[in-house]
């Protein structure tokens, strides 16, 4: 069966989205607890804890430039003709997420940890780089790829609940001061990673090779390229790279992306660090108000039909504000302590999680569609190649700000060990949480306000694409679909569909030479 014939069911909305499970699991973990647990258990200062993040999300970062374009090019290989260009790498990236465990483990230096953290950030990022390509492969439908994208961040919700709640549980049981509690936790995840990541490549698809990237492998095995075409073709690679943000409607996204999820990361550190110091409650009661993200499971389900309803923009205003509501919450609570604040601190972290989760829903569910826009600028087919971009952006942004973080509790004089912090270092964690994450989220609404994609735009953007491949008449564009593609391309309508004949009009092809 070709893959324009098979149908996005339920069944395989899940399969696909199993990965998510490892992409929001695995790094909700990292993210809450890394720190802690490095600068209490194992004796790492809060600057060598987020060295270790940043070094290995920078270097990890570079990595992740190329692999976009290299799955994009991975049919030219016989290992991408049989198993797919993109699930290739969910297979061989399955039994590799069993290094996860090994984060975890006690009394191991310095070079260890980063060691490891590196080889698993590149290892995650070897699977879902392809893996976020594959909605846009496996369907044009806006309805399709939202069934997609609404099972992955149901299922990402449903691992950043299981990654706040076992860890949470783990320590209750095991002792605050039991590492052993954040060994086993690695364990088992490290199993369910591989699993989901297995599932993942058993039920997805990919599109057929085009009638344009038969022929490029067929001039690249007729004509192999010599090692100064190879060069000149790294520099062409760096080129498109910068050309993705040409395309106005991914670089308010990306802003959108950066700026919110970032917001997030800060918290994440922060979260456990400000509750154990700044409120004085256990970290064990920190885990179970991080695991109030089981709010998201069904938020996610809801988030899924109130995109097609009210569109990506409304949702980014609903989701930070509600944040920026808990945040002043959370502030009040530091500056104006409370005998009895259990029962508040429940009801803003689930709050927070409503907000939370569909901050998270939301951009990735918008990503399937830019590609779409920037194929009426290119003529090409370049998921990898936005997909490459946007994970590159992200992993060097949560590498300065993790870095930041651990710069800024050192400097307020934090003491690595100890269960008592002097006043200054309890203020700067108060203020880290608050002005971070609250400063991020503003710049990700002032974004937001003016993001138009929706179901309606690019149900018409589409069908002027099409129009316009099946040589339509530029001058026949509706004043509507004009706006509509020049507000989401941030080019003239002009320059994309020149008054020529049609035998003038650039192929609809997908991949030029030049980035092979």
């Amino acid at each position: 069966m070709k893959s324009r014939e098979r149908k996005i069911t339920i069944p395989v909305g899940i399969g696909y989205g199993l990965t998510d499970i490892m992409g929001g699991g695995a790094f909700t973990v990292i993210g809450a607890w890394l720190l802690f647990y490095y600068t209490t258990f194992v004796g790492l200062s809060p600057m060598q804890a987020a060295s270790i993040v940043a070094i290995a999300r920078i270097v990890d970062a570079v990595i992740s430039l190329f692999m976009g374009s290299f799955t994009d090019h991975f049919y030219k290989n016989a290992l991408g003709r049989r198993f797919g260009r993109r699930r290739f790498f969910l297979l061989i990236g399955a039994p590799l997420m069993l290094v996860y465990a090994l984060l975890w483990l006690n009394g191991m230096n310095y070079w260890f940890y980063l060691a490891v953290y590196l080889a698993f950030e590149v290892i995650a990022a070897m699977v879902l780089i392809p893996w976020e390509t594959l909605p846009s492969e496996m369907t044009k439908d806006f309805n399709g790829r939202t069934k997609l994208s609404t099972c992955r961040m149901f299922l990402s919700a449903t691992g950043t609940f299981l990654a706040t709640f076992i860890p949470g549980i783990l320590i209750s049981q095991l002792g605050e001061n039991n590492a052993d509690a954040y060994l086993i936790n690695g364990i088992v995840f490290s199993i369910v990673f591989m699993v989901c990541v297995f599932i993942s490549w058993k039920v997805t698809w990919e599109r057929e090779l085009t009638p344009e990237m038969l022929a490029e492998l067929e001039k690249q095995q007729a004509e192999p390229r010599t090692a100064g075409q190879r060069l000149a073709a790294l520099g062409a690679l760096f080129r498109e790279y910068f050309s993705t943000l040409k395309v106005r409607a991914f670089r308010k996204h990306l802003a959108i992306y950066l700026f919110s999820f970032t917001a997030k990361d800060i918290y994440n550190t922060v979260f456990v660090f400000f509750c154990v110091y700044c409120l004085h409650v256990s970290s064990a009661f920190a885990g179970s108000l991080l695991s109030m993200s089981i709010i998201g499971i069904p938020v996610t389900l809801l988030a899924g039909f109130a995109i097609i309803k009210i569109g990506p923009s409304r949702l980014y205003v609903l989701a930070y504000s509600l944040m920026i509501l808990c945040l002043g919450g959370f502030l009040v609570m530091y500056l104006f302590p409370a005998e009895e604040k259990a029962l508040l601190l429940i009801i803003l972290a689930v709050v927070y999680q409503v907000g939370r989760s569909t901050l998270e829903f939301t951009p990735w569910t918008v990503f399937p569609f830019i590609p779409d826009i920037d194929e009426m600028i290119t003529h090409q087919r370049r998921e990898g190649l936005f997909a490459a971009v946007m994970t590159f952006s992200r992993k060097t942004t949560v590498a300065i700000a993790t870095f930041v973080v651990g710069f800024v509790l050192q400097s307020g004089g934090f003491i690595k060990g100890s269960l008592e912090q002097p006043p200054e270092a309890v203020h700067t964690i108060a203020m880290t949480l608050f002005i971070g994450t609250t400063g991020l989220l503003l710049l990700a609404l002032w974004q937001a306000l003016t993001f138009r994609l929706n179901k309606k735009t690019h149900g018409l953007f589409v069908e002027e694409m099409e129009r316009m491949k099946q040589n339509g008449k530029p001058g026949d564009v509706t004043p509507e679909v004009r706006h509509i593609v020049e507000d989401l391309t941030g080019v003239s309508y002009d320059t994309l569909w020149p008054e020529t004949t049609p035998e003038a009009k650039p192929a609809t092809g997908h991949y030029s030479s030049a980035t092979s």
